[in-house]
């Protein structure tokens, strides 16, 4: 893995979505690529793009919850060579509901993924990059972890503890000039934000149309953003271009989030 790159992915489609965008956005860049899934025969159509524009791509399974199977992942992940930047992507939506009828299963689940998957994916390759004394870390954390989302407390606080954890990461990491930064989407078009737009029109009582308004009416540009835009955010805090910043917490959200 000459300039390797473990792009996470969990449920919810992700691997459909942002989570294959980043994929073949470090590939074109020159990135070897080690794409995880739960499923492996998921990422099938992944790799097959990459590999179909002369990349290189590993997939492997990994439930990013499981300290054992990210262990795994990463020392798998070997086969390609030294790492040399890691993307956090795996996440769920979990439950859209008012926090008291929120289950601590559900909360738990949640952050399960969406939180301890970062801080083991993160942890699993911190000592490589550390010998090497370079490497960037990237987490897909979200605008929804700086603004509210009615009845979305448990994504709304990992998502906000993600960009805890990278600033502080950042800090812990900088002597062995290792930047740490994350990404936050605002609503990407495709089959995730039209269940998350269902479920917001259901649970507050209004039409489809007017819970997808209350995602693009605040946008300066007026729109959705696309998971390729996401991507592109991700490959530049993961290339030397962006060498100069860590600790930073990235907004691809059309103007929806300026903060």
């Amino acid at each position: 893995m000459s300039r390797g790159e473990p792009a996470g992915r969990g449920r919810d489609r992700r691997n459909r979505g942002i989570g294959r965008a980043i994929a073949v956005a470090l590939a074109a860049d020159g990135f070897a690529v080690v794409a995880t899934a739960r499923d492996r025969a998921t990422l099938a159509d992944t790799v097959a793009e990459i590999e179909k524009e002369g990349g290189t791509a590993l997939p492997l399974a990994c439930d990013v919850r499981d300290e054992a199977s990210v262990a795994v992942m990463a020392e798998d992940a070997a086969e390609l060579g030294p790492v040399h930047a890691v993307v956090a992507n795996a996440g769920v939506a979990g439950p859209t509901a008012p926090l008291h009828e929120i289950s601590l299963d559900e909360w738990r689940d949640c952050l399960a993924t969406d939180l301890d998957g970062v801080f083991l994916t993160f942890r699993a390759f911190i000592p490589g990059l550390v010998e090497r004394g370079a490497g960037s870390l990237v987490a897909v954390s979200s605008m929804t972890g700086k603004r509210p989302l009615h009845g979305r407390t448990p994504y709304a606080a990992a998502k906000l503890g993600v960009i805890g954890l990278v600033r502080t990461l950042a800090l812990e990491l900088g002597p062995h000039d290792i930047r740490v930064n994350a990404v936050c989407p605002g609503a990407v078009a495709g089959p995730r934000i039209d269940d998350v737009i269902a479920k917001q029109a259901a649970a507050r009582g209004i039409t489809e149309d007017e819970a997808l308004a209350a995602f693009t009416g605040p946008s300066p540009l007026g729109r959705l953003v696309d998971a390729g835009e996401v991507a592109r955010a991700c490959a530049f805090l993961a290339s030397d271009d962006a060498a100069a910043i860590t600790g930073e917490d990235l907004n691809v959200t059309a103007g929806v989030v300026m903060y």
